[in-house]
């Protein structure tokens, strides 16, 4: 089901999931395999369509818009492993609670609302809807309306693959999303940014709903000295500028040791002609900006500092080409806010213990990256520095391995999924223990004279 919805048809349509909810029907194993199943069956059908609609949105590449698709990937994993990770997990209790038996037993939460960003508008309102069915529950999906296109595709697939009263899709604007918000649903999942988070954090507390929020934030990358040079550039500009650089995990800018600057600059600038052209418009493998709002708070960025490479623009076309820049501060507007765009600054450091003290004077990032082969440096970074993940010596990679958690920390968002991870985030860990009645002791029970000894000794105490 799909719908553009006042407030009524909301709450109807949330009702109707709750009813079909209470059937049991979702919670059946069998029944999550073959939504699972027929998932991937629509994906397969609908990927040319998939593609064609994020170049429309976005100007994606044929391959950047197969990374849409490739959540087909996360959704083989999950049905490989579903089995396993809805079975009861049993528990270790100590000798003192003998002859308990004692596990954890996973249960849906019920109805659960993924709302969706504009930047990978079919990825990130798919990869939580698997963790969502996989679990147990129903899902209300609300696609980013500033992705006309891929909502439509959305529509229609989930339309012509499930029950309404199973997965139901509603489309519009600002509007739309509060009137979700205003529902009681069992948990929330939210893709986008810190400041829309915040709103979305507050309408799930008039419920006490449980959210998940993916964030985003500035995401160094450290160019230490001890790299290889020619494979970390190109590992920096595939994944700052893949996708326009409007990707959350792209590093947002270089943070690089003084002593390697001049060699990474040169290489940088060699690597953007490598990979675009003289005339990167012209390039039949870069995106474009996603409207005209988001292309002028990016121009606008391009006021400060010295521009190393591209700095140009076209209005009509919404494309900025790929961007190095230098002499920038720490205090510049460039530096106050995630860009989500192709610009990458470029700053320096002497000692690494500046650089991280750089880092940790800001809000926590949702990735970090650091290029270079040296272990203690490599140790020091990760031990002194917090973020939602760790990439060393590549960039993006880390997001596509089912078995990590993916996730922001502090302002970069709460709570993780892919893989048993989403499975996790959508249920409920029900903690069970099971007595058995034919031993039954006396000295819990009042009254407690004579037994204050004997319960000391029962918690560890002399």
């Amino acid at each position: 089901m799909t719908l553009t919805a006042p407030q009524s048809t909301i709450s109807d349509l949330l009702t109707h999931q709750r009813d079909f909810f209470a059937t049991g029907k979702p919670r059946d194993l069998g029944f999550r395999l073959d939504a699972l199943n027929q998932l991937r069956a629509a994906i397969v059908e609908y990927q040319a369509d998939i593609i064609a609609a994020v170049r429309q949105d976005l100007g994606r590449p044929e391959f950047e818009g197969y990374f849409e698709v490739g959540v087909i990937s996360e959704l083989d994993y999950v049905i490989k492993h579903l089995h396993k990770w809805a079975k009861r997990r049993k528990a270790s209790l100590p000798l003192s609670q003998w002859p308990s038996s004692a596990w954890v037993q996973p249960e849906p939460l019920g109805v659960a609302l993924i709302i969706g960003p504009w930047n990978y508008p079919f990825q990130l309102i798919i990869s939580p809807l698997i963790g969502a069915i996989a679990a147990g529950n129903c899902a209300m999906l609300k696609p980013s309306e500033l992705a006309p296109a891929t909502s439509g595709v959305l529509a229609d697939l989930v339309k012509s693959t499930f029950d309404p009263g199973h997965v139901a899709l509603v489309e519009g604007g600002v509007d739309v999303a509060q009137a979700l918000l205003a529902e009681p649903f069992d948990h929330i999942f939210f893709t986008g940014g810190e400041r829309v988070g915040k709103i979305v954090m507050q309408a799930a507390a008039q419920h006490l709903t449980p959210v998940t929020l993916e964030l985003g934030g500035k995401s160094p990358c450290i160019v230490d000295t001890d790299i290889n040079l020619e494979v970390a550039v190109k590992r920096i500009v595939w994944g700052k500028f893949l996708n326009a650089g409007q990707t959350c995990i792209a590093p947002d800018y270089v943070l690089v040791h003084e002593a390697v600057k001049p060699a990474l600059v040169k290489a940088l600038q060699q690597r953007l002609k490598d990979c675009y052209g003289d005339h990167p418009a012209q390039s039949p493998d870069y995106a474009r900006i996603v409207n005209d709002r988001q292309f002028e708070r990016l121009i606008s960025l391009l006021d400060y500092g010295t521009v190393l490479a591209g700095g140009t623009y076209d209005r009509g076309d919404r494309y900025i080409a790929p961007t190095l820049l230098d002499d920038v501060a720490w205090y510049h507007p460039v530096m106050q806010e995630e860009i989500f765009g192709p610009i990458l600054p470029i700053l320096t450091y002497q000692e690494l213990s500046d650089a991280i003290a750089a880092i940790n004077q800001r809000p926590k990032p949702l990735a970090l990256y650091l290029f270079s082969h040296d272990q203690q440096v490599q140790k020091t970074v990760l031990d002194q520095t917090s973020a939602g993940s760790v990439c060393l010596n590549d960039t993006i990679f880390q997001v596509s391995a089912w078995d990590l958690p993916f996730g922001g920390v502090g302002h970069s968002g709460m709570g993780a999924y892919h893989g048993k991870y989403s499975f996790d985030t959508f249920s409920n860990l029900k903690s069970v223990m099971k007595r058995p009645s034919w031993l039954d002791i006396d000295w819990r029970y009042p009254p407690y004279q004579g037994k204050v000894k004997q319960f000391r000794q029962f918690i560890g105490l002399s």
